[in-house]
């Protein structure tokens, strides 16, 4: 609760000054830039592409459109600009519209004003309660986002001339701060002509009644180009409203990308059970994102979200604590035996321009494989990977059995000691569930790479 001037009379004794949304979070972006501190850090890849250009649009007082396929941050985006926004703003207490104490917009802001003077009453809200988004769907309406005639007021004896018969839509309710519309083009084309003059001439018009309501709001709204052709279109006068309109991209490298991973990913904690997270299998993780991306057969218009990586790697850790859980190993460490774990996420976050039965299987077992061959290409040259071809070569068969602890499949498996020293190097760790993991990734990439075999008995030599 802030603890600041409660009436109008002590606002002005503080030496308070409104401001405009637009002046405010430019000053307040100012300072940061001058002081040196990151701007909106959790965005990770768009230091040197996306945020200077929002920073631009900011110091320009512009609207942004913000242009880019699914799961590339657009809404955390627009969320992250409340960190330019003071941590608390006055506003006439009981207000609709977050009424300006020196100069208010509603009939109830001028009236109580009017009646109250110096004792009008005032309320505080923080920075965070400014931020309001709507999804557009088909059946958005008017009122839902500017207003409505209520008849509830008009039955208490309102007459259609009195501006206080209108219940606020979401838009003025947001005044003074900002106004979020994600997928803008699935909004319909008749009520994207009623934003029109919510962006510049401010008029709001309400079944024939008109209130002049100079709204002081940052609109920012979000667009997937495949809906321009798919479901929808942004008109162009209300396009022509956005002072900027920037295109997002998803993670350039796969270190942005487990950057965003390591951030948003929310893995349970299990009693009795820790997990490890081995960095090759992290950067397998991000490289099947990326791979998918670029495969033929993956649709490049609808993209592959970086929720793909993220539910990957919540899906890779859970099966590591599930085996863990059965096989009574307190180390659960992510491996090859958690791949098939990836299946139900990768499926439901893949769209194919062509398909046919089975071939969404077929395709994300391909991008699984290229991404093992990209992260074990280091391997090759690695003496004890050799020694380990050679051993499979002599008939020796490993099998990884996911039901036995980590230690037995470890002894079970007849491979010579400097096999699994080397194996533990690779792993950086000499515990058994460590071990196996490692061993499993080399045994998979040697096989991926066409130089062992792989039968149900386990990995064998050709």
């Amino acid at each position: 609760m802030h603890s600041g001037p409660t009436t109008l009379g002590e606002l002005k004794a503080a030496g308070y000054q409104s401001r405009s949304i637009r002046d405010e979070m430019r000053s307040n972006l100012v300072t940061m830039l001058r002081a040196g501190e990151p701007v909106f850090p959790d965005l990770h890849g768009y230091e040197n592409t996306v945020i200077p250009q929002v920073v631009n649009a900011i110091l320009a007082g512009h609207d942004i459109l913000l242009l880019g396929e699914r799961g590339q941050a657009k809404s955390r985006l627009a969320r992250s600009l409340t960190s330019l926004l003071d941590p608390w703003l006055p506003i006439i207490a009981g207000s609709e519209i977050n009424d300006d104490p020196f100069n208010p917009l509603s009939a109830f802001g001028r009236k109580t004003l009017s009646d109250l003077g110096d004792e009008t009453p005032i309320a505080w809200i923080p920075g965070h309660n400014r931020f309001a988004e709507k999804l557009a769907t088909p059946d958005t309406s008017i009122a839902d986002l500017v207003g409505e005639v209520d008849p509830i007021k008009i039955a208490e004896g309102r007459y259609l001339s009195n501006e206080e018969i209108i219940a606020f839509g979401l838009i003025p309710r947001t005044n003074r701060g900002i106004f979020n519309l994600n997928e803008l083009p699935d909004l319909s084309e008749r009520i994207q002509v009623g934003l029109l003059n919510i962006l510049e001439e401010r008029d709001v018009q309400i079944r024939g009644f008109t209130v002049r309501l100079p709204l002081d709001i940052l609109v920012v709204a979000s667009a997937n180009p495949e809906d321009y052709t798919n479901r929808g279109r942004i008109i162009t006068p209300l396009k022509d409203r956005f002072g900027s309109q920037i295109r997002t991209h998803y993670p350039a490298t796969i270190q942005q990308e487990l950057d965003i991973v390591h951030q948003e990913q929310q893995c349970a904690e299990i009693d009795g059970i820790s997990v490890r997270m081995p960095a090759y299998m992290a950067a397998l993780v991000a490289t099947i994102s990326q791979v998918a991306r670029n495969h033929p057969q993956v649709s490049a218009r609808s993209g592959v979200s970086v929720r793909m990586s993220i539910s990957n790697y919540e899906a890779l850790v859970a099966n590591a604590q599930r085996r863990a859980i059965i096989t009574g190993d307190p180390l659960a460490v992510p491996g090859v035996l958690d791949l098939h774990a990836m299946l139900p996420t990768m499926q439901g976050k893949i769209e194919f321009d062509t398909w046919d039965a089975g071939d969404d299987l077929r395709v994300i077992d391909d991008i699984i494989g290229e991404s093992i061959r990209s992260i074990g290409a280091g391997m090759v040259d690695l003496h004890w990977v050799q020694q380990l071809q050679h051993e499979l070569e002599s008939g020796v068969v490993v099998s990884l059995d996911p039901a036995i602890p980590a230690e037995a499949a470890l002894a079970n498996s007849a491979l010579t000691g400097d096999v699994i020293a080397g194996v533990a190097d690779l792993a950086d760790d000499e515990d058994p569930a460590a071990v196996l993991s490692s061993l499993g990734f080399a045994l998979e990439y040697l096989y991926r790479s066409g130089r062992i075999a792989r039968t149900p008995d386990g990995y064998t030599g050709l």
